[in-house]
């Protein structure tokens, strides 16, 4: 699996498990929703993700968009 298929792999569960935790348990874990867009859009703009980095440490290949 490349690097960027992990981190958005990674983000897709971020936000999918907020959605639930935030209809099934607090209304407050939509912050964390809003924080994997905030994230993302950053990512787009600057090239730099953290998640990337972790993924990397791991062993993923590198992908077309983080290197």
């Amino acid at each position: 699996m490349t690097i960027d298929k992990a981190v958005l792999m990674f983000a897709g569960f971020v936000v999918l498990i907020s959605l639930a935790l935030g209809i099934y348990h607090s209304p407050y874990w939509f912050l964390l929703t809003a924080f994997a867009g905030l994230n993302m859009i950053q990512a787009s703009v600057t090239g730099f993700c953290p998640a990337a980095i972790v993924f990397k440490k791991l062993g993923c290949k590198s992908g077309v968009a983080f290197k």
